[in-house]
């Protein structure tokens, strides 16, 4: 893609995914992510209806009066991005491939994130670690994060979510919102992520396409896997085969909702021909 196409659909992105964070998320993203608490801001007079809770006593044995601490909301937050780059994001049967799907995703939460003058920062994973962007603020990084979700080329084809969340847990020592968009078509991940819940609020977008879900009845066909480049030819008319394929698929999409579940993180699932914006916000109002 040279860089004039590419431009041309950072800005495409920019202005739909845009107007969304603007109309739609900011709001809820705020209410639904609320700061790391409340900090200590200053001391005033006691006024009648305030918290006796917060009645600082050395200030008032101080000055002979009641005064009482002032709390404000330490609003301040991370969210880190993390994309399965692998190749099974390039499938697509519909309008839309996979990834395109999780940039439009990733690039209405970083909005949404920046209107709260949150910081966003990107890891973009395989089975390794392909590119780590360090949290920031502002329009241009966001604009860059894009960037690299459109073209980035990945060195490996295959995925490998642990070493995603380990990764995570070694780069954020402090609390950060976590969004993981992939298709989760992996396992031996709930030990890391179990982890990484423990110290960030974490929350998993399942970006899939209906046809992945089972295999068409359309006789011989020569199938490739697309992570593995493994060629093979399937006899789609067996019964035998269709119900091993949607069973291998379901233990995986099973594996996955259990995984976030028990370790206190949150399951989007979102299929490609679905609305995201309707599954974010449904998502959203349920925490907010």
């Amino acid at each position: 893609m040279d860089t004039k196409e590419l431009l041309k659909k950072v800005r495409k992105i920019e202005i739909k995914t845009r107007r969304l964070s603007d109309h739609i998320f900011g709001g809820e993203y705020h209410s639904t992510f609320k700061g790391r608490g409340m900090t200590f801001s200053e001391v005033r007079q006691y006024q009648f209806g305030d918290d006796v809770r917060n009645i600082d006593w050395n200030v008032t044995a101080r000055y002979n009066e009641p005064y009482v601490k002032v709390f404000e909301e330490e609003r301040e937050l991370t969210m880190m991005l993390m994309a399965d780059v692998s190749a099974s994001k390039l499938f697509g049967t519909s309008d839309q491939f996979k990834n395109d799907i999780v940039t439009e995703i990733a690039a209405t939460l970083a909005f949404s994130a920046t209107q709260n003058n949150d910081k966003i920062g990107l890891i973009l994973f395989s089975d390794e670690i392909e590119l780590y962007i360090p949290p920031k603020k502002g329009r241009s990084h966001v604009l860059r994060i894009i960037r690299e979700l459109i073209e980035f080329e990945p060195k490996s084809k295959l995925t490998n979510v642990a070493e995603a969340f380990k990764f995570l847990s070694n780069v954020m020592k402090k609390k950060a919102i976590v969004f993981v968009l992939s298709d989760f078509i992996a396992d031996d991940y709930k030990q890391t992520l179990k982890i990484a819940s423990g110290r960030h609020d974490v929350t998993g977008i399942r970006v899939y396409d209906k046809y992945e879900e089972e295999i068409p009845n359309l006789g011989m066909v020569q199938m490739q896997d697309e992570e593995t480049g493994e060629s093979i030819l399937v006899n789609t008319s067996s019964k035998k085969v269709r119900q091993n394929y949607a069973k291998y698929y379901q233990e995986k999409v099973d594996y996955y909702k259990d995984s976030f579940t028990k370790s206190g993180a949150g399951v989007i699932n979102c299929r490609v021909d679905e609305s995201y914006v309707k599954k974010l916000l449904g998502y959203f109002k349920r925490r907010g």
